[in-house]
């Protein structure tokens, strides 16, 4: 069985510092499990690693596809199992790095079959759609799976609809059926989460929102828009991107779209944190200011005692 270690924790906690420090510690590469930094163009908007750290480190899964096209937990999965395959065959620890759990669990637990969903039902699901709005079908995807809407955006119209095809087409939420699974399991993992106090972090994402403005997003989404991408390509229609799509079109304040944006992103932290609690971890840091040689041994010492 193929080992790996696992960074993850809340958006703005510090997981790609802290990545790249282990990395390098571990002479490894780091794959990204974030489902915004696969696409391209998207660079201050999702706290894309910089270019100094993408040199220093080699970083997988980041920059892979345009913001028009839809990237899931499914291509996830078959994209980051054939990068730790081939890490694990040079001799390299794989170091999995991301927010986004969905995709963490699609390496760990591996994805069930397929399931058909008739035309019929997502016919109902999308006229529903249009006339109840999304926020109503993501309480009733909660109320069916809680689990599964613990760990996605309100505003994930996708996976919301995903989450009720499923759940109307078989009676059973997507979580049970991950429960259910009989895949046999490829990698044993050495899992590792940043979890900060809770009002640090809130001041950290409106600190990294000033921030991202001032780094230069707007003309980041108005560079975007001059390829032809706007508020429904499936990049851009997520936290951070879409808030200012209104400024920009002269219908509000730049402080109110900021404002906005750092409140979906405390919003985008909360579930995130939820998500984790339902977890176990080998080990839970409060800040990614640690001591990363120590981290290193630990992760050593269990890799020994793998053997």
């Amino acid at each position: 069985m193929i080992s790996l270690v696992t960074l993850e924790g809340p958006t703005a906690s510090g997981k790609s510092e802290l990545a790249l420090r282990l990395a390098l510690e571990l002479g490894t590469d780091i794959i990204s499990a974030d489902s915004r930094q696969v696409y391209r163009y998207l660079d201050i908007g999702t706290a894309k690693p910089s270019a100094e750290a993408l040199k220093a480190v080699k970083h997988h899964l980041v920059d892979i596809v345009d913001p028009s096209e839809s990237y899931n937990a499914g291509r996830f999965c078959a994209d980051a199992v054939k990068i730790i395959a081939e890490l694990d065959a040079q001799g390299k620890l794989p170091l999995v790095c991301g927010g986004t759990g969905l995709y963490v669990d699609a390496i760990l637990r591996g994805l069930f079959p397929q399931i058909e969903i008739s035309t019929e039902l997502r016919a109902l699901l999308r006229q529903r759609l249009e006339q109840e709005g999304l926020d109503v079908l993501y309480q009733e995807l909660a109320g069916h799976d809680p689990f599964f809407a613990s760990g996605i955006s309100s505003n994930d119209k996708q996976r919301i609809l995903r989450g009720l095809e499923v759940f109307h087409a078989t009676g059973l939420p997507i979580s049970e059926h991950w429960r259910r699974q009989e895949t046999k399991r490829r990698f044993t993992a050495f899992r590792i989460l940043i979890d900060p106090p809770r009002e640090i972090l809130y001041e950290r994402i409106n600190a990294r929102v000033i921030k991202m403005l001032d780094g230069g997003l707007l003309d980041e989404i108005r560079r975007l828009i001059d390829r032809g991408y706007g508020p429904a390509s499936p990049g851009l229609n997520s936290v951070g991107y879409k808030e200012y799509f209104p400024h920009l079109s002269g219908e509000a304040t730049l402080a109110k779209c900021a404002a906005l944006a750092a409140q979906h992103t405390r919003n985008y932290a909360k579930r995130q944190c939820t998500w984790y609690r339902k977890h176990k971890f080998d080990l839970t840091l409060g800040s990614n200011e640690c001591n990363i040689s120590g981290i290193a041994g630990l992760i050593r010492d269990w890799q020994k005692s793998l053997n």
